[in-house]
This record gives structure tokens, C-alpha cells and sequence, in this order.
């Protein structure tokens, strides 16, 4: 397996220091699906929200103040911006960061909502994303160990261990706690229930991609359980 078999045809790659970027069409595909929704978020205003009271047949509206929404806003143009990111880099270390950065904006986008149980919800998921950090970066570390590299484009040559494959567990279950994809999803299940789209569809493209991308890494990593 190579990354042109995986990803479809293998373009080049940049590098920028310590930062090497690989393209394939796989990978361009999902960075500018990334780039185009966050330049959507960008010019995108809130929508009201509307909510029926419980036991009678009036409805409430919920609004996003401007200084919220200024807030929002900016957050989610960088986990865009970070998803982006993580679509493309040829480093294991740094898609780690990405992810973390994922995280970190994902609650960012909304603690200035004054509504208890969303942060509540956002407080649990901050709690989860912190712990994911351990078996994230440790198996990123546990795979630099072994193999003495965290280049994707020298792991793809790298003959698989048991080792390896334990610590892509390892990798998988951070990656699932920081995006907050099941089994993990109801630490932030009721982060949706305030206002404030499109901001709040940045965390769920954000999770879909930054998945998809983790699969892929791990079949690079793990050659006799992938293509």
C-alpha cells in the first residue's frame, strides 16, 4: 500500500519547517470541503431559534447577542480553519495538535451561552476532551518510539508491529474523545440544543472529517489491517 493506492493520486507535498503538508486528491478534497464551509460560516448571521414551552402552546425565541455572536463566530472560522489543517499535514505530531485545538474551540463556541444545562454538557465534554489528551499524544508518542519517525510519508513505509497496532488504539480512542464521536457523544448531545447556526454545524463537520482522516492515517500506519 502506498498513499496514492489510499488517498488516489499522490501530488506532492510541501513543506514549511517542521510542518511537511502531503496532497493527494483525497486529501485536497476534504481540505477545501473544510475551507469553503468555514468561508460560508464566515459571512453567515445566526438564526433565531424557536422553542416550544413544555405543557402549553406557546413558543419562546432564542437569539444570539452581537457580542456572542462576534465570539462564536471567530471560533468557529478557526476550527475550521484547524479541520483544514488536519486534512492535509504529513505529521503525526501536529494532526495531533490540530485535534486538540478541535477540541478546545469546540467548547469555546459555545461557553458564552448563558443557559446552564449547555454548559453543563460543554463542561462534561471539556472534561472528556482533557482526559483524551493522554491516549492521544501517548500514541502518537508510543508510535515515534517504535519506529523513531512521525513522518506519514515514512510510516507508509514502516513494516507494522503489535506495538504499533496497540498504540493506534491508543491514537483512535484520544481522536474519538476529543471530537466527541460515540462512544463519547453525550458528553456534548445537549451542546446543540442552544442557538446559533451555522456555527453549531462546524462541530459536527469538524468531527466527521477529522474521523475520516484518523481511518485513513491508520491504515497508513497499520499496513496488514489496511488497503
Amino acid at each position: 500500500m502506498d498513499l496514492a493506492t489510499l488517498g488516489g493520486q499522490f501530488l506532492g507535498t510541501i513543506p514549511l519547517g517542521d510542518i511537511v503538508l502531503y496532497l493527494t486528491t483525497f486529501n485536497l478534497f476534504m481540505f477545501g470541503a473544510a475551507l469553503v464551509f468555514t468561508a460560508i460560516i464566515a459571512m453567515s448571521r445566526t438564526e433565531s431559534q424557536v422553542e416550544a414551552e413544555f405543557g402549553t402552546l406557546n413558543e419562546r425565541e432564542k437569539k444570539v447577542s452581537k457580542d456572542e455572536f462576534k465570539i462564536r463566530r471567530f471560533l468557529s472560522i478557526v476550527c475550521g480553519l484547524a479541520t483544514a489543517g488536519a486534512m492535509i499535514t504529513g505529521d503525526l505530531f501536529n494532526f495531533t495538535l490540530f485535534v486538540c485545538l478541535i477540541g478546545i474551540v469546540n467548547i469555546g463556541i459555545v461557553a458564552a451561552v448563558k443557559e446552564v444545562d449547555v454548559l453543563d454538557s460543554a463542561f462534561q465534554y471539556g472534561i472528556i476532551a482533557m482526559i483524551a489528551t493522554l491516549p492521544l499524544f501517548g500514541g502518537a508518542a508510543s508510535i515515534l518510539a517504535t519506529t523513531g519517525t512521525i513522518s506519514l510519508l515514512e510510516l507508509v513505509n514502516i513494516p507494522t508491529s503489535a506495538f504499533m497496532l496497540f498504540s493506534s488504539i491508543l491514537l483512535f480512542i484520544g481522536v474519538a474523545g476529543e471530537s466527541g464521536v460515540a462512544p463519547f457523544f453525550a458528553t456534548k448531545a445537549e451542546m446543540f440544543r442552544t442557538a446559533g447556526s451555522p456555527f453549531l454545524v462546524i462541530i459536527h463537520l469538524s468531527s466527521l472529517l477529522v474521523i475520516v482522516r484518523t481511518i485513513e492515517i491508520l491504515l497508513i500506519i497499520n499496513k496488514p489491517f489496511g488497503v
